[in-house]
């Protein structure tokens, strides 16, 4: 056995001792069936637990967000219809607001057209009365003159024919003499 005074021959037998018994359980041979045998057992009780209880819940989850995405694509898809159609009327009603407004714009163009020309027409029809009244008045004024003229004259020509003859001239006459010079002059 071991000697008491030799340090190094106690040690050795229990290095080995300790060293069998330091072994990991796992890897001892003798172990492996057991080991074996708990690993299925601890397999089979892991699937069923997670046939049973996991999965159906995870797969109604999965199921119930399928279900979801599912619900909100077809909400996105009719609200994606319901705005294409309201696009569509509002693109309808806006050319049919553009027809309108060309409309009513040549409308009121044509309308302003006309009554720019029948204001024009009233005005020239309204200077062409007042040209009118203007050229009577100015044949009026020349008349009147002419004749004041011809009075002017025939004083005139009675005060030189007096002044030069010393006796005064019979007004018919002069008269006369006036007029056949106007004529003569006008004509």
């Amino acid at each position: 056995m071991a000697e008491p005074n030799n340090p190094t021959a106690g040690t050795l037998g229990t290095t080995e001792a300790n060293t069998q018994q330091r072994q990991m359980p796992q890897l001892d041979a003798t172990t492996f069936v057991p080991q074996l045998f708990w690993l299925a057992v601890t397999f089979v009780v892991l699937y069923v637990l997670m046939k049973r209880l996991a999965l159906p819940r995870v797969g109604a989850a999965i199921a119930a967000r399928r279900a979801r995405l599912d619900g909100d694509l077809a909400q996105a898809n009719a609200l994606r219809t319901q705005a294409e159609s309201v696009l569509a009327d509002y693109e309808r009603a806006l050319a049919s607001a553009r027809a309108a407004a060309q409309t009513t714009m040549r409308e009121t163009g044509e309308r302003l057209a006309s009554e720019a020309a029948e204001r024009q027409r009233q005005m020239a029809a309204s200077l062409a009365e007042q040209i009118e009244a203007a050229e009577r008045r100015i044949a009026q004024t020349k008349d009147q003159a002419v004749a004041e003229v011809r009075g002017i004259a025939v004083e005139v020509a009675q005060a030189v024919a007096e002044k030069l003859t010393g006796a005064a001239p019979e007004r018919a006459r002069v008269s006369a003499a006036v007029d056949r010079v106007l004529a003569e002059r006008t004509a």
